[in-house]
């Protein structure tokens, strides 16, 4: 599915960079573009990282310093 429409980027797409190491929604913005435009897809693009990292509320997968 569609999450960014003004750069097209997948639910597959993200769920694969993370998969490659990203671990931030900055990260994510850095490598596909997410949230650079609009803004529309950054609530949902926060939401599929935070489920997949399984840290809910958090803006990195990386656990506290």
């Amino acid at each position: 599915m569609y999450v960014c429409v003004c750069h097209a980027v997948t639910t597959r797409q993200i769920s694969a960079t993370i998969a490659a190491g990203a671990d931030s929604f900055g990260a994510l913005r850095d490598t596909l573009g997410v949230g650079n435009c609009c803004g529309k897809c950054c609530k949902d693009v926060r939401a599929q990282l935070h489920r997949e990292c399984g840290q809910p509320g958090r803006e990195t997968c990386r656990p506290p310093a």
